[in-house]
């Protein structure tokens, strides 16, 4: 996965110059055929019940990544996609997944601090343009993260802008060290 020191198969080219802000990262499918889809149904077609299974499949990808004193976070939606969807996906498959781990976790560690639109469609450097400072720690949690190793999750990574700009905000707040980790990950062809 980007931004894991050695692993580079399955990426094309344009993905491994990139630099990736956070450490280590795990995905634990590829986002195409069976992969994609339990993805959609599980953020779109409300099959909340993917998310158990899926976190499974996540926790057993990420052993090597794992450390004790882990703070678990979900990447979070914006107010106003949280209302129009009723749900978070990301949240949804990091508290099955911190149960399942038994690791500390904070549903709002992060805040999404303004409105994106969406990234679909849209370019790499458009995507991180988009995606620029759209986070924050949350407020009322930002003395949860200072010193602490933070590990992100989230549901599918395409170009990893959003990863990108949520590890930043995690390192602005004096994160020690992110992780990220991925239901799924886009990868192109070599």
């Amino acid at each position: 996965m980007p931004g894991e020191a050695g692993i580079g198969l399955d990426l094309c080219d344009e993905c491994l110059r990139l630099p990736r802000p956070w450490s280590r990262g795990r995905a634990a499918l590829l986002y195409q055929d069976n992969g994609r889809k339990l993805v959609l149904a599980l953020k779109h077609g409300d099959r909340y019940d993917i998310a158990r299974p899926a976190s499974r499949w996540m926790q057993i990808v990420a052993g090597p990544i794992l450390t004790p004193d882990m703070l678990i976070a979900p990447v979070p939606l914006h107010w106003l996609r949280l209302m129009r969807r009723r749900f978070n996906q990301s949240a949804l498959l990091a508290e099955r997944f911190a149960q399942l781990t038994g690791l500390e976790y904070c549903p709002d560690l992060l805040q999404r601090c303004r409105s994106t639109r969406s990234t679909k469609g849209q370019g790499l450097e458009q995507r991180f343009a988009i995606m620029q400072s759209a986070f924050r720690g949350h407020p009322r949690r930002a003395h949860l993260i200072p010193g602490r190793h933070v590990l992100l999750i989230d549901d599918v990574m395409t170009t990893g802008a959003t990863l990108s700009a949520s590890t930043d905000a995690c390192l602005a707040a004096g994160a020690a060290q992110v992780s990220v980790l991925l239901l799924a990950r886009v990868a192109k062809a070599a």
